[in-house]
């Protein structure tokens, strides 16, 4: 395993991260937004808002999917990699 490799690995690995927890912030806004649009037919726009938002959570799973695998196989790759004691 080179050290791009290894860093590589890190980097994907804490993408994985931050993409999941901007899906899951993304989430909890549509639903108080929801909830704000709800509450008052001014706020309407507020609704449009969740589901822009909604959108955006379908184009980002197959992202956070890609991310996550790839991941998690080079993750496991440097693992054997040291558990063999070749790196």
């Amino acid at each position: 395993m080179t050290a791009s490799y290894r860093r590589w690995t890190v980097v994907l690995t804490w993408a994985a991260v931050v993409v999941a927890a901007l899906m899951a912030f993304a989430l909890v806004m549509s639903i108080v937004f929801l909830v704000w649009a709800d509450q008052d037919t001014r706020n309407a726009a507020y609704g449009y808002l969740a589901l822009v938002l909604w959108v955006g959570i379908a184009a980002g799973v197959p992202v956070l999917i890609a991310v996550t695998v790839s991941a998690r196989d080079m993750r496991r790759r440097v693992r054997q990699q040291n558990w063999t004691g070749n790196g």
